[in-house]
């Protein structure tokens, strides 16, 4: 199972999204610092969490979330759930 993840920085006001495997792990390595882009960041929220089955999966989603752009994808699916 793989998990694509959306967090956000009040610090930067601006999203970021990644997948992983184990997202426990990655989500305390992002708010320790441990990710170049991430770490002036801190502290990350997390806004959304999607598991996914398989890799490729994940990657093919987390791509269409970048160039969608993360804030108008969180609109759309908010548009859907309403």
């Amino acid at each position: 199972m793989y998990t694509v993840y959306i967090l956000f920085s009040e610090t930067l006001k601006k999203y970021y999204v990644g997948s992983t495997q184990h997202f426990i792990i990655r989500f305390e390595e992002h708010n320790r610092g441990k990710s170049n882009f991430t770490s002036t960041g801190i502290p990350w929220i997390l806004v959304k969490k999607i598991e996914v089955n398989s890799r490729a999966e994940a990657l093919r989603l987390e791509t269409k979330i970048k160039k969608r752009g993360i804030e108008r994808y969180l609109n759309d699916i908010n548009q859907l759930s309403k």
